[in-house]
């Protein structure tokens, strides 16, 4: 009895050989898969197989910045189809900063005069309204040819100032003219050019994109078709990206983005005509508005820039621009016989933008886009009256070198962005 006791109180040594031999053959199969990972290339190249998991995580940005960089939707430069790409995907502070710093140490020449030909001579064609409006009937369907303006700068130089036709005849006589100024005293080799528009010869059209405002389709977008090129006359650039713009799109009886109160706005109405005025103050909804472009606020108003501005301001007209910074801007006013001004051109500061626009003879004006991608006026003169408008008969207001882009914009399925015509009446 005693010694079945013992024998039941002993260890039972029995499964130990199992225990072991199942340690040892996990030792072997960890040491296997160790070796087995060694062999492959992720194991031999741990370092360059997380960067090719990089990439892979990275591709879609890839794809993304490669096709803007490629999109002159986004711009006619490299680095402005760039700068688009990072303010569309949250690195808008990125550009700032960068802009802040390149503005900061580029500003314009102080003295110095204009490259040659930068104020053209004025065109023989310059008195072909006066010769042919000679009854009191022919001037009634005509507005006044507007008086020289005086420059900013002194002495004037030769045609400084001056107006000189520009575009297809409508009804026998311009309908737009041009006209070339130095924007003040100090910056004195910097030229801006301001055009002037008969709305009584011209019918106004915004035309709307699938990047600005989106929302399409549209029946008015580019290319400018076959039909409407015949009767155009000119074209310009709208206002800022609507998420910056701080105002609404409204077209096609369609409210894109709900127009703000007391928004700057340039109205199309049914008959063609247009004009610019604080939204719900100067102009509102009514059945004949059939477009209604927002872009800030007034920056003129009662013939005067409205108080507060500052030539320095970098939120309110441009949040890209940093401080004492001149760049491309671009403006539209009404006058107060209802013809519309338009000045755009580079190195301009919003004080000088609001001067020009006022020594234009603008009652109330707007600010529109900014930097010289986007800043585009040009005119169309066809070889014969009832020709179509293209990219080859196009002339921009001034060089290529401060409008960036020939007039090709208006006519290729790509331009994105929404812009306005001018076509006779």
């Amino acid at each position: 009895m005693l010694r079945d006791m013992a024998a039941e109180m002993r260890p039972i040594h029995w499964p130990s050989w199992q225990t072991h031999r199942t340690y040892v053959r996990a030792r072997k199969d960890r040491r296997h898969l160790r070796r087995r990972g060694r062999r492959t290339w992720p194991g031999r190249h741990p370092l360059a197989a997380g960067l090719m998991a990089l990439v892979l995580v990275l591709t879609p940005v890839e794809v993304s910045l490669a096709s803007a960089l490629a999109s002159p939707a986004l711009g006619f430069s490299v680095p402005a189809r760039f700068a688009e790409w990072l303010r569309n995907n949250g690195a808008g502070s990125v550009v700032n900063t960068v802009e802040n710093w390149w503005y900061s140490h580029h500003p314009p020449p102080v003295g110095g005069r204009p490259q040659p030909g930068a104020i053209p001579s004025v065109a023989p064609r310059q008195h072909v309204r006066a010769r042919v409006a000679r009854s009191r009937h022919e001037l009634a369907r005509y507005l006044d040819t507007p008086a020289p303006l005086a420059p900013f700068a002194t002495p004037a130089l030769p045609g400084e100032g001056v107006w000189r036709p520009s575009g297809r005849l409508v009804r026998g006589v311009p309908a737009i003219y041009e006209t070339f100024m130095r924007p003040d005293a100090i910056h004195t080799s910097v030229v801006d050019g301001v055009a002037w528009l008969d709305t009584k010869l011209l019918s106004a059209t915004l035309y709307s994109g699938s990047y600005i405002p989106g929302h399409g389709p549209f029946t008015y977008t580019a290319p400018i078709q076959p039909g409407p090129a015949r009767s155009l006359v000119a074209a310009f650039n709208a206002g800022f990206r609507m998420q910056d713009a701080g105002g609404g799109y409204y077209t096609q009886g369609r409210l894109i983005i709900p127009l703000r109160p007391g928004g700057a706005s340039f109205v199309v109405y049914k008959n063609g005509s247009a004009t610019v005025g604080a939204w719900g103050v100067d102009v509102k909804m009514t059945p004949e508005v059939v477009a209604v472009r927002q872009n800030l606020s007034l920056l003129v108003d009662n013939g005067k820039p409205v108080a507060g501005l500052n030539a320095n301001d970098t939120t309110k007209w441009g949040n890209t621009l940093g401080n004492q910074v001149y760049v491309s801007r671009s403006g539209i006013g009404v006058t107060s016989d209802g013809a519309l001004v338009y000045v755009g051109g580079p190195n301009l500061n919003i004080t000088d933008l609001a001067n020009l626009l006022v020594r234009a003879g603008a009652v109330r004006a707007m600010e529109l886009d900014i930097n010289a991608d986007w800043v585009n006026f040009a005119t169309f003169a066809p070889a014969t009256p009832n020709g179509a408008a293209s990219a080859a008969n196009g002339t921009d207001l001034l060089p290529l070198a401060d409008m960036a882009g020939p007039p090709t914009r208006y006519f290729t399925t790509w331009w994105a962005r929404d812009f306005i015509t001018m076509s006779a009446r």
